[in-house]
């Protein structure tokens, strides 16, 4: 096992394609260990050279409604009208405290993902 610290692109490169070798290792084999120690090492690397930001709430919305396959009219109930869910969705309309409760419940997302600025 010869593992080092992920510094570079080029690390890791090399990284990753030892993990992809070494993945399925038999639990408690040296390569085993060794997945697993560079498995940390690659998330570490991409959590600094890779953050995943969250998305906006108008964006959290859609890609909720889309997983869900629900419609514009199907949050009619949440937001109040069809024109007011279409000016919400496109950016024209602020959610409302009552729309972010609505929608917490109605989509599963947290509130404080809703109340962020957009």
């Amino acid at each position: 096992m010869n593992v080092k610290l992920i510094k570079t692109e080029t690390d890791y490169q090399n990284a990753l394609s030892r993990l992809e070798v070494i993945f399925d290792a038999k639990s408690g084999t040296p390569e085993s260990d060794e997945a697993d120690i560079l498995g940390l090492l690659i998330d570490e690397y991409e959590k600094k050279h890779y953050p995943i930001t969250a998305p906006d709430p108008i964006e959290a919305i859609k890609i909720r409604m889309e997983e869900m396959q629900l419609k514009q009219t199907d949050l009619i109930e949440a937001i109040g009208g069809k024109s007011r869910v279409s000016e919400v969705l496109s950016r024209k309309r602020k959610l409302t405290v009552g729309m972010i409760r609505s929608l917490t419940t109605k989509l599963n997302l947290s509130a404080s993902l809703l109340i962020g600025e957009y």
